[in-house]
C-alpha cells in the first residue's frame, strides 16, 4: 500500500473529513482490519490565515511547501493539499517535493468529465471565485466554471472564515448559499462545486436542484484511489 501525506489544518474540521473518508475507502475495498497508510503535517490555521490576509502567497506557499517536503521525508510517496484556497500556492507547493501532488482540482475536474457536466458553478472563498487558478485547472479537463455575482461573494466569503472554519453552521447562512446557487443555475451551470472543503458542513446535495460535486470527498476518494494502486 502506498502512503498519502497531508498537509491539513486549514481547516482541522475537514481534515478530519479527509481522514475518515480515506481510511473508510481503504477499509471497504480490503477488508478486514485494513486502514491507510496517512501522515499529517496539520498546520496553524492562525498563520495560514495571516498570510491569506496579507495576501503573502510567497510567505505562504513556503509555510505549505516545506510540510510538504516533511511529508516526503517521513515516506509519503505523494502528497495533497487539504483545502481548495491553499492551491493558489500549488506550484510552490509541487516545485519543492520530488513525489506527486494531487490536485483537487484535477478531481473535481475528472468527476465532471466522467459525468458529462460541461459547466459547473464555483461556491468557495473569494479568491477561489474571483481569480483564475481553480477556474484554469479545471479548464484543463474541459470543465467550464461560472462564479457567483460579485455582490454575493464578501458574504460567502465571510461565512467560510468566519463561521465554517470555526465548525458554526447556521439556517441563516445556508439560504445565502441556496440563493447563490439558484444564481449559478440561472447562469448556466450544470452541478455545483463545493470548492471550499468546509462548505460540505453546510450544504448537501438536498440544497441544491442541480448535482452537487463535494471537492473534498472527491479529493479524499483520488487520494484513496492512489494509496490503493500499491496494494
Amino acid at each position: 500500500m502506498r502512503t498519502i501525506g497531508i498537509i491539513g489544518g486549514m481547516s482541522w474540521h475537514s481534515t478530519i473529513n479527509y481522514y475518515r473518508l480515506i481510511n473508510a475507502a481503504v477499509a471497504d475495498r480490503l477488508g478486514g482490519h485494513h486502514s491507510a497508510k496517512l501522515l499529517l503535517d496539520s498546520l496553524d490555521f492562525e498563520e495560514v490565515r495571516a498570510f491569506q490576509l496579507a495576501e503573502d502567497w510567497d510567505g505562504a506557499g513556503e509555510l505549505l511547501a516545506s510540510a510538504g517536503r516533511r511529508l516526503e521525508d517521513a515516506g509519503a510517496d505523494a502528497v495533497l493539499i487539504g483545502t481548495n484556497l491553499m492551491h493558489k500556492v500549488a506550484p510552490a507547493v509541487d516545485d519543492a517535493v520530488d513525489v506527486p501532488l494531487l490536485h483537487i482540482a484535477d478531481a473535481v475536474g475528472s468527476e465532471a468529465t466522467r459525468r458529462r457536466i460541461g459547466t459547473v458553478g464555483i461556491l468557495g472563498t473569494n479568491w477561489v471565485m474571483s481569480e483564475r487558478f481553480y477556474a484554469e485547472r479545471l479548464a484543463g479537463h474541459g470543465v467550464a466554471a461560472v462564479a457567483p455575482a460579485e455582490s454575493r461573494r464578501a458574504e460567502l466569503d465571510r461565512i467560510i472564515f468566519d463561521e465554517l472554519t470555526v465548525g458554526t453552521i447556521t439556517e441563516t447562512s445556508r439560504a445565502v448559499f441556496v440563493a447563490a446557487i439558484e444564481d449559478l443555475v440561472a447562469q448556466g451551470a450544470e452541478a455545483v462545486v463545493l470548492a471550499c472543503t468546509e462548505i460540505e458542513l453546510l450544504i448537501g446535495p438536498e440544497d441544491s436542484p442541480v448535482p452537487v460535486l463535494d471537492s473534498m470527498a472527491l479529493h479524499a476518494a483520488a487520494a484513496a484511489e492512489f494509496v490503493l494502486a500499491g496494494a
